[in-house]
C-alpha cells in the first residue's frame, strides 16, 4: 500500500489519475456512476441505490451464515500511448498479473473482457478518428499489449470470503473426513477492503512500465548510461 500510494503520487505528476470502486457485490451491480459517492458509502460504491441493496443483500448472507464476492473496477486517466511491450511484458499481462496476486482475486478483465468473447469483430474493433483518438474503448485502453492513450478500464472478481459459520466439509492432518464450523466474526464480504489495493497494484504497475520505457530510445539509454 505505501508503495502504491508513492506510485500514485508519481502518476499524478504526470497527469494520470487512478480511481477504484466496487462495481458489484453479489447479484447486485451499479447502473450509474456518481464519483463522489463512493466514500460515501462502506461498500465504496459509486452508485448510493446498488449500495444500500447491497447492504440488504450481505445481511441475508449473514443470517444464512454465508458470504458473497464481487468486482472491482479501476479506471486509469491520463496514461499516455507507448507504455508496455507488444511481447514479453506485455501492459495488460503485467496488470493481470499483478491484480491476481491480491488475495481472493480469481480472475481478471481488460476493456470489454470476457464479453468480447461473444462479440462480432466489426462490434468489438476500436475505430480511430483523427487525432488518434478512438471512437469506442472495447479494448480498454490496451492493444497489443500497449497503453493506447484511452482509459485503462480493469475489472477484478473476487470470490466470496471462504471463513463462513456453515459446517463445512474438509479433512485432518492425517487425511480423515472431518466437519469444520468456523467462529467468531468474520466479514461476509471482503470486496470493499480489496478496492484500495487493486488501486495500489494497477498504480505499481504503470509506474513500472513508465520507467521501463524510459529507455525504450537509444538516446535516453545514452542519457541515462552513456557516461557511466
Amino acid at each position: 500500500m505505501a508503495a502504491g500510494a508513492i506510485a500514485a503520487l508519481l502518476l499524478k505528476e504526470l497527469g494520470i489519475t487512478l480511481t477504484a470502486y466496487t462495481r458489484s457485490v453479489g447479484p447486485v451491480q451499479i447502473t450509474r456512476f456518481e464519483p463522489e459517492e463512493i466514500l460515501r458509502n462502506a461498500l465504496f460504491m459509486p452508485d448510493a441505490e446498488a449500495a444500500a441493496l447491497a447492504e440488504k443483500w450481505l445481511e441475508s448472507c449473514l443470517q444464512a451464515q454465508d458470504s458473497a464476492g464481487g468486482t472491482i473496477e479501476c479506471v486509469v486517466r491520463g496514461m499516455p500511448a507507448g507504455a508496455g511491450n507488444p511481447v514479453f511484458g506485455k501492459l495488460d499481462a503485467e496488470l493481470a498479473k499483478a491484480v491476481m496476486s491480491v488475495g481472493a482475486v480469481k480472475a481478471v478483465e481488460i476493456g470489454d473482457g470476457l464479453s468480447a468473447a461473444a462479440a462480432r469483430g466489426s462490434e468489438n474493433n476500436d475505430a480511430f478518428l483523427s487525432g488518434f483518438e478512438k471512437k469506442t474503448n472495447h479494448a480498454g485502453g490496451i492493444l497489443g499489449g500497449i497503453s493506447d492513450g484511452s482509459d485503462i478500464i480493469l475489472r477484478a472478481a473476487v470470490k466470496p470470503t471462504p471463513s463462513i459459520a456453515q459446517p463445512q466439509q474438509t479433512v485432518d492432518s492425517d487425511g480423515n473426513a472431518v466437519t469444520l464450523e468456523i467462529h467468531g466474526r468474520h466479514d461476509p464480504v471482503i470486496v470493499p477492503r480489496a478496492v484500495v489495493v487493486v488501486e495500489a497494484m494497477t498504480a505499481i504497475t504503470l509506474a513500472d512500465a513508465l520507467l521501463t520505457g524510459m529507455s525504450a530510445r537509444l538516446e535516453n539509454v545514452k542519457t541515462i548510461w552513456g557516461k557511466v
